[in-house]
Parts: C-alpha cells; sequence; structure tokens
C-alpha cells in the first residue's frame, strides 16, 4: 500500500521542478493527481506519463493568480476523482536581483500575486472541497528565503516569509475541522528557475557555499518531505514550517 493510497491531489506548479517531481511521487503512492500548470505541454506531459505507469491523472491548465482558475481546478478535480483530499500549493516564481529603492512596481506584485496571493486562493478553494469530504492535508511550498533575508530579493522573500504565516493561520483555524496545513521550505534545489537564477558561476559558487551539506537538492529530495506532511505518518504534524535546506538555516 502507497502512503497516499486512494487520495486525490491537487500539485499546483506541476509541470517541472519540484512540483514534476512531486506529482510523479504522489502518484506512485498512490494518489489520483491533478497536475496544474500554466504551462500546457508540459503539464500535460507529466498527467500522460502518470496515466502510462498506471496511474490516475488530469492537467488543468492553472494561473495560480487568477481566483477562478483556482475554482475550475478544484471543479475538475472533484468532477474526475469524486473528492479532494491532499493539496501541495507548490507553484511560484523568482525575482530579478534588485534593490527595493529600484524595483518596479509590476515586478513586485507579480511575485506577491504568484508566490502569495496565489497560495492564499488555493486554499480558499480547496478547503471547503476538503471539508466536503471530511478532512484532508495541505502543504505549501515557502523557501529558505521565508526563514533568512538576502539583499535584493524583497518580493521573493516578503511573499516566502508570507507563506509561512499564512500556513500558520490556516493550520489554527483547521486544526479542529481535520484539515492540516504546513509548509516546506527548500533551499537551493535543481530546477528550470534556480538554474536560470544561479547561472553566473560566481553567484552558483556564492550559494553553494551556504549549504553545509556541500550540495543542492534534487527536486525529489523535496517532494518526499511533501510526501511525509501529506501522508498519515505526520497525523499530529500541523502548523510547521519545514526547512529542507542543507543545514542553511543551522548556523
Amino acid at each position: 500500500m502507497g502512503r497516499l493510497q486512494d487520495k486525490v491531489a491537487i500539485v499546483t506548479g506541476g509541470n517541472s521542478g519540484i512540483g514534476r517531481a512531486a506529482a510523479l511521487l504522489f502518484a506512485r503512492e498512490g494518489a489520483s493527481v491533478a497536475v496544474a500548470a500554466r504551462r500546457e505541454a508540459e503539464g500535460r506531459a507529466v498527467a500522460d506519463r502518470i496515466v502510462r505507469e498506471g496511474s490516475k491523472a488530469i492537467f488543468v491548465r492553472t494561473d495560480v493568480a487568477v481566483a477562478d482558475d483556482h475554482r475550475k481546478l478544484v471543479d475538475a478535480t472533484v468532477a474526475a476523482f469524486g473528492r479532494l483530499d491532499l493539496a501541495f500549493n507548490n507553484a511560484g516564481m523568482a525575482q530579478s536581483g534588485t534593490a527595493i529603492a529600484d524595483l518596479g512596481e509590476d515586478e513586485w506584485n507579480r511575485v506577491i500575486a504568484v508566490n502569495l496571493t496565489g497560495v492564499f486562493l488555493a486554499m480558499k478553494h480547496q478547503i471547503p472541497a476538503m471539508l466536503e469530504a471530511g478532512g484532508g492535508a495541505i502543504v505549501n511550498t515557502s523557501s529558505v528565503g521565508g526563514l533568512v533575508a538576502n539583499p535584493g530579493l524583497s518580493a521573493y522573500q516578503a511573499s516566502k516569509h508570507a507563506v509561512i504565516g499564512l500556513t500558520k493561520v490556516a493550520a489554527l483555524e483547521l486544526a479542529q475541522r481535520n484539515i492540516r496545513v504546513n509548509a516546506i521550505c527548500p533551499g537551493g534545489t535543481r530546477s528550470e528557475m534556480f538554474d536560470q537564477w544561479t547561472a553566473d558561476p560566481a553567484v552558483n559558487a556564492q550559494v553553494l557555499a551556504a549549504h553545509p551539506i556541500g550540495r543542492f537538492s534534487d527536486p525529489a529530495e523535496q517532494a518526499e518531505a511533501a510526501l511525509f506532511l501529506l501522508s498519515d505518518k505526520a497525523s499530529y504534524v500541523t502548523g510547521v514550517a519545514l526547512p529542507v535546506d542543507g543545514g542553511m538555516t543551522v548556523p
């Protein structure tokens, strides 16, 4: 029996990186998965692979900054699989390295819309469906950037700090309604977004040096952390922001 046997899960940002790894892992652990992403070809490829491997999946094109997209995502998931038990709200975006005084309002607003408002909208639409199903579990992706601060990343790190606060509020609101809400805080993790950010060898070396474990993580390692928090193995865990960061926040 898989750790998510017979559960129904939504994964946002499921087309690449941590989201892709999570969607594939959750399916292998027995879940039916709704893969949500803006980039349709990549998202459908993940859902198709899950089906080829013998599990159930659908793809729903979703811009997490758009409220109606979340409504459609939850509706499509329940229509396909009968209910919603789990959600991994993982979609996010990076920020250009720009000082606060020089950061454009458009970039600020877009980062906040995707990284923070996207998580709020996701939970707003997921929670009623989970309550209808009798309960569930939610994991939101924050970041090691939600636990520390770095110059030039004001929008990104403000959004990721706020995801932790939002997660804790939701955990308290739902603690007696059989829905657990936690967050993971990844350190440097190999993905398209991260690799673009660290393309400069000097930046790559600087970021790598901040990881005491001496390497960046694989998306599958982050997916395993999310899986644990969504599974019944974490039945007494709620309101936690779990660092999965190779020791970055230890010093």
